[in-house]
């Protein structure tokens, strides 16, 4: 598989890694888990994607490849527990640092990243201290920040972090012309999250999860013809887009089939999409989307 160097992280990434929050959030067992990500680890895959906040995501990762520590890189993320009011406070984000070590059954992480905290979180600097500080003993080799928006490019130009993940997709290029570019510039590697916009289209019906409702109704809009035919070869199209984009490195899909990973491997047989499909991809986003259209955490 295809590797790209994350930023001046020099971490050598594949373009596709696994993002894991379905696992804990759709309750799959153990088992399947397991051969979902010792098969794709087997299949050449390097970039795992976690956050304390994914249910069990980060136990069952642990549990399931500890042994093969060497072979990957682990990402997690910190201080986003949505029913905790006081979610952000700088002693509670170490302990979840340390928690998430324990879960995942090691000493360190390659790559630590803010859970999608404010601007106004972020210039007030307490939170990024608690990432710097868990970098400097050692818990993390790297620093960054899972975001969108006026706050993912302020993490940018801060100049406190190593990587940006940020959403990109067909359904969502706010960030293609705004901390993309801010983050190429200044050497910062960058993650794409929902890089197929959740396959939003794939039954021809709204999705009955509301987290991918906003990209079902944009693509309504954008009425793309390449989502018109089979299935696949849609998703290889939005997903070859998003790796198209000038500084995205890896894109982290998300699967509970264990069989998906070939598949997924496959949709890239056919290398870089080409610049005119990309540009007219662009060009139907810059004509269709509104000012509100803003990356989707």
């Amino acid at each position: 598989m295809e590797k790209r160097t994350l930023g001046k992280t020099g971490m050598a990434v594949t373009i596709l890694g696994y993002g894991a929050a379905e696992i804990g959030f759709q309750s799959v067992p153990f088992e399947t888990v397991n051969q979902l990500i010792n098969g794709a680890l087997d299949a050449g895959l390097n970039v795992i994607d976690t956050a304390e906040c994914y249910v069990n995501s980060e136990e069952m990762i642990g549990q399931a490849v500890a042994g093969r520590r060497s072979e990957y890189f682990l990402f997690t993320k910190c201080g986003h527990e949505p029913e905790d009011k006081d979610h952000w406070n700088p002693a509670k984000m170490a302990k979840q640092i340390d928690r998430s070590l324990q879960r995942l059954r090691t000493d360190r992480v390659d790559l630590l990243q803010l859970h999608t905290c404010s601007e106004e979180q972020l210039r007030q600097g307490e939170v990024i201290d608690v990432v710097r500080r868990a970098r400097d003993a050692g818990k993390t080799r790297f620093i960054g920040y899972s975001g969108d928006g006026a706050a993912a490019l302020y993490a940018v130009e801060c100049g406190a972090f190593d990587v940006l993940q940020t959403s990109v997709s067909i359904a969502d290029q706010e960030n293609i012309g705004l901390a993309i570019p801010a983050a190429k510039a200044r050497g910062v590697g960058v993650i794409a999250k929902r890089p197929i916009a959740n396959a939003a289209w794939k039954t021809g019906a709204k999705p009955e999860q509301a987290y991918s409702h906003t990209y079902w109704e944009r693509l309504g809009k954008l009425d793309y013809q390449f989502l018109k035919g089979d299935l696949l070869p849609g998703i290889a199209t939005a997903l070859r887009f998003t790796l198209a984009v000038d500084g995205v490195h890896t894109a982290i899909v998300g699967t509970t089939r264990p069989d998906r990973w070939a598949q997924n491997a496959a949709l890239l047989d056919a290398g870089p999409l080409d610049r005119e499909t990309f540009e007219a991809i662009r060009a139907i986003w810059q004509a269709v989307a509104t000012p509100e259209w803003l990356g989707q955490t």
